[in-house]
Protein backbone atom coordinates (compact mmCIF):
# COMPACT_ATOMS: atom_id res chain seq x y z
CA UNK A 1 0.00 0.00 0.00
CA UNK A 2 1.10 3.67 -1.14
CA UNK A 3 2.59 5.78 2.29
CA UNK A 4 0.03 8.21 1.33
CA UNK A 5 -2.80 5.78 1.25
CA UNK A 6 -1.63 4.49 4.56
CA UNK A 7 -1.37 7.85 6.16
CA UNK A 8 -5.03 8.79 4.65
CA UNK A 9 -6.55 5.30 6.80
CA UNK A 10 -4.25 6.60 10.09
CA UNK A 11 -6.19 9.73 9.86
CA UNK A 12 -9.39 8.56 9.16
CA UNK A 13 -9.35 6.07 12.15
CA UNK A 14 -7.91 9.01 13.93
CA UNK A 15 -10.83 10.95 12.83
CA UNK A 16 -12.99 8.29 14.01
CA UNK A 17 -11.29 8.07 17.98
CA UNK A 18 -11.85 12.21 18.11
CA UNK A 19 -15.15 12.18 17.30
CA UNK A 20 -17.87 12.83 19.78
CA UNK A 21 -19.46 9.64 21.08
CA UNK A 22 -22.20 10.60 23.51
CA UNK A 23 -24.33 14.14 23.87
CA UNK A 24 -21.92 15.73 26.94
CA UNK A 25 -18.87 15.30 25.06
CA UNK A 26 -19.95 16.98 21.22
CA UNK A 27 -19.54 20.87 22.39
CA UNK A 28 -20.92 23.97 20.36
CA UNK A 29 -24.42 23.82 18.47
CA UNK A 30 -25.90 23.87 22.10
CA UNK A 31 -29.82 25.32 20.62
CA UNK A 32 -29.68 22.54 17.75
CA UNK A 33 -29.05 19.98 21.13
CA UNK A 34 -31.42 21.17 23.15
CA UNK A 35 -34.45 20.94 20.19
CA UNK A 36 -32.94 17.61 19.63
CA UNK A 37 -32.92 16.02 22.72
CA UNK A 38 -36.67 17.56 23.35
CA UNK A 39 -37.02 15.56 19.93
CA UNK A 40 -35.44 12.13 20.53
CA UNK A 41 -37.01 11.75 24.36
CA UNK A 42 -40.91 12.60 22.95
CA UNK A 43 -40.50 9.58 20.28
CA UNK A 44 -39.14 7.71 23.08
CA UNK A 45 -41.91 8.24 25.45
CA UNK A 46 -44.13 7.66 22.44
CA UNK A 47 -42.09 4.33 21.35
CA UNK A 48 -42.11 5.56 18.15
CA UNK A 49 -39.20 6.79 15.23
CA UNK A 50 -38.28 10.40 15.42
CA UNK A 51 -39.86 12.19 12.54
CA UNK A 52 -36.94 12.83 9.55
CA UNK A 53 -34.21 15.10 9.97
CA UNK A 54 -32.23 17.63 7.60
CA UNK A 55 -28.91 19.13 8.99
CA UNK A 56 -27.61 22.07 6.97
CA UNK A 57 -24.34 23.94 7.06
CA UNK A 58 -21.03 24.36 5.92
CA UNK A 59 -18.39 21.51 5.86
CA UNK A 60 -16.46 19.76 8.90
CA UNK A 61 -19.39 21.63 11.38
CA UNK A 62 -20.26 18.07 12.61
CA UNK A 63 -23.32 16.71 10.82
CA UNK A 64 -22.41 13.21 10.46
CA UNK A 65 -21.63 13.51 14.29
CA UNK A 66 -24.66 14.55 15.12
CA UNK A 67 -26.37 11.57 12.67
CA UNK A 68 -24.33 9.20 14.98
CA UNK A 69 -25.41 10.85 18.45
CA UNK A 70 -29.09 10.62 17.36
CA UNK A 71 -28.53 6.82 16.11
CA UNK A 72 -27.12 6.53 19.59
CA UNK A 73 -29.73 8.41 21.49
CA UNK A 74 -32.70 6.34 19.85
CA UNK A 75 -30.78 2.89 20.21
CA UNK A 76 -31.50 3.02 16.61
CA UNK A 77 -28.94 1.18 14.03
CA UNK A 78 -27.69 3.59 11.34
CA UNK A 79 -27.54 3.10 7.67
CA UNK A 80 -24.90 5.18 6.30
CA UNK A 81 -25.10 6.35 2.28
CA UNK A 82 -24.55 9.59 0.33
CA UNK A 83 -26.33 11.56 -2.68
CA UNK A 84 -23.86 10.49 -5.47
CA UNK A 85 -23.71 6.82 -4.05
CA UNK A 86 -27.26 6.22 -5.38
CA UNK A 87 -27.40 6.77 -8.71
CA UNK A 88 -30.55 4.33 -9.59
CA UNK A 89 -34.18 4.00 -7.74
CA UNK A 90 -33.34 0.47 -7.48
CA UNK A 91 -30.06 1.26 -6.06
CA UNK A 92 -32.65 3.03 -3.04
CA UNK A 93 -35.16 0.18 -3.50
CA UNK A 94 -32.36 -1.81 -2.18
CA UNK A 95 -31.59 0.28 0.59
CA UNK A 96 -34.87 0.90 1.67
CA UNK A 97 -36.29 -2.80 1.59
CA UNK A 98 -33.41 -3.98 3.80
CA UNK A 99 -34.53 -1.28 6.66
CA UNK A 100 -35.89 -2.82 9.69
CA UNK A 101 -38.22 -1.06 12.21
CA UNK A 102 -36.86 2.33 13.96
CA UNK A 103 -33.35 2.02 11.98
CA UNK A 104 -32.31 5.52 10.36
CA UNK A 105 -30.62 6.40 6.84
CA UNK A 106 -28.16 8.75 6.76
CA UNK A 107 -28.10 10.26 3.32
CA UNK A 108 -24.69 12.71 3.33
CA UNK A 109 -24.47 15.10 0.35
CA UNK A 110 -28.05 14.88 0.01
CA UNK A 111 -28.05 17.97 -2.66
CA UNK A 112 -26.87 15.43 -4.99
CA UNK A 113 -29.29 12.89 -5.04
CA UNK A 114 -31.07 12.05 -8.56
CA UNK A 115 -34.41 13.95 -9.44
CA UNK A 116 -35.94 10.40 -9.51
CA UNK A 117 -34.42 8.66 -6.90
CA UNK A 118 -35.61 12.43 -4.34
CA UNK A 119 -39.32 12.24 -5.94
CA UNK A 120 -39.15 7.96 -5.34
CA UNK A 121 -38.05 9.48 -1.26
CA UNK A 122 -41.49 11.02 -1.23
CA UNK A 123 -44.02 8.92 -0.39
CA UNK A 124 -41.47 6.52 1.42
CA UNK A 125 -40.84 9.47 3.84
CA UNK A 126 -44.03 10.23 3.92
CA UNK A 127 -46.27 7.34 3.82
CA UNK A 128 -43.83 4.61 4.49
CA UNK A 129 -44.58 3.17 1.27
CA UNK A 130 -42.22 2.33 -1.63
CA UNK A 131 -43.80 2.34 -5.47
CA UNK A 132 -42.03 0.33 -7.81
CA UNK A 133 -42.95 0.26 -11.44
CA UNK A 134 -42.51 -3.15 -13.20
CA UNK A 135 -42.41 -3.54 -16.90
CA UNK A 136 -42.56 -0.38 -19.65
CA UNK A 137 -45.08 0.77 -22.03
CA UNK A 138 -49.01 -0.23 -21.57
CA UNK A 139 -48.01 -3.25 -19.53
CA UNK A 140 -46.76 -1.14 -16.77
CA UNK A 141 -47.78 -1.80 -13.75
CA UNK A 142 -46.75 -0.30 -10.24
CA UNK A 143 -45.85 -2.32 -7.07
CA UNK A 144 -46.48 -0.75 -3.68
CA UNK A 145 -44.43 -1.71 -1.25
CA UNK A 146 -45.12 -1.31 2.72
CA UNK A 147 -42.06 -0.23 4.32
CA UNK A 148 -41.09 -0.40 8.33
CA UNK A 149 -41.33 2.79 10.41
CA UNK A 150 -37.80 4.46 9.72
CA UNK A 151 -36.12 7.82 10.00
CA UNK A 152 -34.41 9.56 7.55
CA UNK A 153 -31.05 11.73 8.62
CA UNK A 154 -29.93 13.70 5.74
CA UNK A 155 -27.00 16.11 5.44
CA UNK A 156 -25.78 18.71 3.37
CA UNK A 157 -23.92 22.09 2.16
CA UNK A 158 -26.29 23.39 -0.25
CA UNK A 159 -30.07 23.48 1.10
CA UNK A 160 -30.70 25.59 -1.70
CA UNK A 161 -30.28 23.03 -3.82
CA UNK A 162 -33.03 20.50 -2.54
CA UNK A 163 -36.42 20.83 -3.92
CA UNK A 164 -39.51 22.13 -2.19
CA UNK A 165 -40.76 18.62 -2.11
CA UNK A 166 -38.16 17.20 -0.74
CA UNK A 167 -37.28 19.99 2.02
CA UNK A 168 -40.93 19.81 3.35
CA UNK A 169 -40.68 15.93 4.30
CA UNK A 170 -38.33 16.86 7.29
CA UNK A 171 -39.73 17.47 10.30
CA UNK A 172 -36.91 18.83 11.86
CA UNK A 173 -34.80 21.35 9.93
CA UNK A 174 -31.22 22.48 11.75
CA UNK A 175 -28.92 24.79 10.28
CA UNK A 176 -25.30 24.13 11.82
CA UNK A 177 -23.50 27.45 12.74
CA UNK A 178 -19.34 28.40 12.98
CA UNK A 179 -18.29 27.84 16.58
CA UNK A 180 -17.18 30.37 18.84
CA UNK A 181 -13.70 30.69 19.13
CA UNK A 182 -13.73 29.30 22.84
CA UNK A 183 -15.77 26.32 21.79
CA UNK A 184 -13.07 25.57 19.06
CA UNK A 185 -10.56 25.77 22.38
CA UNK A 186 -12.42 23.28 24.28
CA UNK A 187 -12.61 20.98 21.06
CA UNK A 188 -8.95 20.75 20.68
CA UNK A 189 -8.34 20.74 24.22
CA UNK A 190 -10.21 17.27 24.53
CA UNK A 191 -8.80 15.71 21.34
CA UNK A 192 -5.24 16.83 22.32
CA UNK A 193 -6.17 14.90 25.34
CA UNK A 194 -7.04 11.77 23.65
CA UNK A 195 -3.98 12.34 21.16
CA UNK A 196 -1.67 12.43 23.84
CA UNK A 197 -0.64 15.65 22.89
CA UNK A 198 0.51 17.57 25.53
CA UNK A 199 -0.37 21.48 24.27
CA UNK A 200 0.22 24.78 26.52
CA UNK A 201 -2.50 26.84 26.39
CA UNK A 202 -0.71 29.50 24.51
CA UNK A 203 -0.57 26.72 21.29
CA UNK A 204 -4.11 25.53 21.78
CA UNK A 205 -4.95 29.12 21.38
CA UNK A 206 -2.57 29.84 17.99
CA UNK A 207 -4.59 26.58 16.75
CA UNK A 208 -7.97 27.80 17.35
CA UNK A 209 -7.48 31.29 15.40
CA UNK A 210 -6.19 29.19 12.60
CA UNK A 211 -8.75 26.65 12.43
CA UNK A 212 -12.03 28.48 10.45
CA UNK A 213 -14.19 28.16 13.41
CA UNK A 214 -14.80 24.55 12.14
CA UNK A 215 -13.79 21.56 14.22
CA UNK A 216 -12.30 19.19 11.30
CA UNK A 217 -10.19 21.63 10.48
CA UNK A 218 -9.25 22.01 13.98
CA UNK A 219 -8.43 18.52 14.54
CA UNK A 220 -6.50 17.95 11.23
CA UNK A 221 -4.20 20.81 12.12
CA UNK A 222 -3.61 19.55 16.15
CA UNK A 223 -2.71 16.38 14.15
CA UNK A 224 -0.28 17.81 12.12
CA UNK A 225 1.17 20.01 14.91
CA UNK A 226 1.19 17.13 17.43
CA UNK A 227 3.58 15.23 14.35
CA UNK A 228 5.76 18.69 14.36
CA UNK A 229 6.01 18.28 17.68
CA UNK A 230 7.07 14.82 18.17
CA UNK A 231 9.26 15.06 14.97
CA UNK A 232 11.29 17.95 16.05
CA UNK A 233 11.24 16.59 20.21
CA UNK A 234 9.16 19.83 21.18
CA UNK A 235 7.07 19.09 24.48
CA UNK A 236 5.63 20.58 25.69
CA UNK A 237 4.14 22.33 22.71
CA UNK A 238 4.26 26.07 22.93
CA UNK A 239 3.12 29.08 20.63
CA UNK A 240 6.17 29.10 18.92
CA UNK A 241 6.21 25.47 17.67
CA UNK A 242 2.03 26.20 16.93
CA UNK A 243 3.63 28.63 14.53
CA UNK A 244 6.14 26.82 12.74
CA UNK A 245 4.08 23.93 12.16
CA UNK A 246 1.77 26.17 10.93
CA UNK A 247 4.47 27.98 8.58
CA UNK A 248 4.72 24.59 7.16
CA UNK A 249 1.77 23.71 6.28
CA UNK A 250 1.12 27.13 4.66
CA UNK A 251 -1.61 28.63 6.69
CA UNK A 252 -1.32 31.82 8.17
CA UNK A 253 -2.19 32.73 11.45
CA UNK A 254 -5.93 33.52 10.61
CA UNK A 255 -5.98 29.93 9.15
CA UNK A 256 -6.04 31.55 5.38
CA UNK A 257 -4.61 28.48 3.14
CA UNK A 258 -2.70 29.14 -0.29
CA UNK A 259 -6.08 28.53 -2.13
CA UNK A 260 -8.25 31.08 0.07
CA UNK A 261 -4.99 34.17 -0.57
CA UNK A 262 -4.92 33.01 -4.49
CA UNK A 263 -8.78 33.73 -4.46
CA UNK A 264 -8.13 37.03 -3.13
CA UNK A 265 -5.48 37.50 -4.98
CA UNK A 266 -7.20 37.06 -8.17
CA UNK A 267 -10.12 39.29 -7.63
CA UNK A 268 -7.69 42.51 -6.00
CA UNK A 269 -5.29 41.85 -8.73
CA UNK A 270 -7.19 40.31 -12.19
CA UNK A 271 -10.30 41.90 -11.61
CA UNK A 272 -9.66 44.48 -9.27
CA UNK A 273 -11.72 43.87 -6.38
CA UNK A 274 -14.43 43.21 -7.55
CA UNK A 275 -17.19 42.50 -8.73
CA UNK A 276 -16.25 39.34 -10.44
CA UNK A 277 -18.21 36.21 -11.24
CA UNK A 278 -17.84 32.66 -9.08
CA UNK A 279 -17.41 30.89 -12.36
CA UNK A 280 -14.61 33.63 -13.52
CA UNK A 281 -12.83 33.19 -10.33
CA UNK A 282 -13.11 29.48 -10.60
CA UNK A 283 -11.36 29.54 -14.30
CA UNK A 284 -8.76 31.72 -12.97
CA UNK A 285 -7.81 29.60 -9.94
CA UNK A 286 -8.29 26.29 -11.66
CA UNK A 287 -10.63 25.47 -9.06
CA UNK A 288 -14.15 23.89 -8.99
CA UNK A 289 -16.68 26.13 -8.42
CA UNK A 290 -18.50 23.55 -6.06
CA UNK A 291 -15.17 23.49 -4.11
CA UNK A 292 -14.77 27.47 -3.95
CA UNK A 293 -18.25 27.79 -3.09
CA UNK A 294 -18.68 24.88 -0.38
CA UNK A 295 -15.10 24.94 1.19
CA UNK A 296 -13.56 28.23 0.45
CA UNK A 297 -16.26 30.46 0.91
CA UNK A 298 -18.19 30.33 3.13
CA UNK A 299 -15.13 31.22 6.06
CA UNK A 300 -13.93 34.18 3.30
CA UNK A 301 -17.55 35.43 4.72
CA UNK A 302 -17.76 34.99 7.87
CA UNK A 303 -14.33 36.57 8.68
CA UNK A 304 -15.72 39.85 6.50
CA UNK A 305 -12.85 39.37 3.50
CA UNK A 306 -15.37 38.59 0.91
CA UNK A 307 -18.79 39.79 0.26
CA UNK A 308 -21.68 39.37 -2.25
CA UNK A 309 -23.53 41.45 -4.80
CA UNK A 310 -25.51 41.90 -7.41
CA UNK A 311 -22.67 41.24 -9.84
CA UNK A 312 -20.64 38.99 -8.04
CA UNK A 313 -17.42 38.61 -5.49
CA UNK A 314 -16.18 41.37 -4.08
CA UNK A 315 -12.88 41.82 -1.94
CA UNK A 316 -13.43 43.87 1.09
CA UNK A 317 -11.28 45.84 2.29
CA UNK A 318 -10.04 43.93 5.09
CA UNK A 319 -8.58 41.21 2.67
CA UNK A 320 -6.93 44.32 1.17
CA UNK A 321 -5.02 45.15 4.25
CA UNK A 322 -4.70 41.40 5.25
CA UNK A 323 -2.73 40.88 2.06
CA UNK A 324 -0.77 44.18 2.41
CA UNK A 325 -2.50 45.77 -0.61
CA UNK A 326 -3.56 49.48 -0.80
CA UNK A 327 -7.19 49.76 -0.71
CA UNK A 328 -8.33 52.56 -2.98
CA UNK A 329 -11.70 55.01 -2.63
CA UNK A 330 -13.90 54.10 -4.70
CA UNK A 331 -13.66 50.13 -5.64
CA UNK A 332 -16.06 47.99 -4.59
CA UNK A 333 -19.06 49.42 -5.58
CA UNK A 334 -21.10 46.44 -6.50
CA UNK A 335 -24.66 46.46 -4.48
CA UNK A 336 -24.02 43.91 -1.59
CA UNK A 337 -26.40 40.68 -1.25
Amino acid sequence: MPPEQILKKEDASLDLALRPGRWDDYIGQEKIKRNLRVLIEAARKRKEPIEHVLLYGPAGLGKTTLANLIAKEMGAALKVTSGPAIEKVGDLAAILTNMEEGDMLFIDEAHRLHKVVEEMLYPAMENGTLDIILGKGPSARTLQLQLPRFTIIAATTRAGLLSSPFRSRFGATHRLEFYQKDEIKKIIARSAALLGANLLDEAVDVIADASRFTPRVANRILKRVRDYAQVHDHEPVTRDVAHKALAMMDIDPIGLEATDLRILETIISQYHGGPVGLKTIAASTSEEVETIEDIYEPYLLQIGFLARSMKGRIATKDAYAHLGIPFEAGQNQGTLL
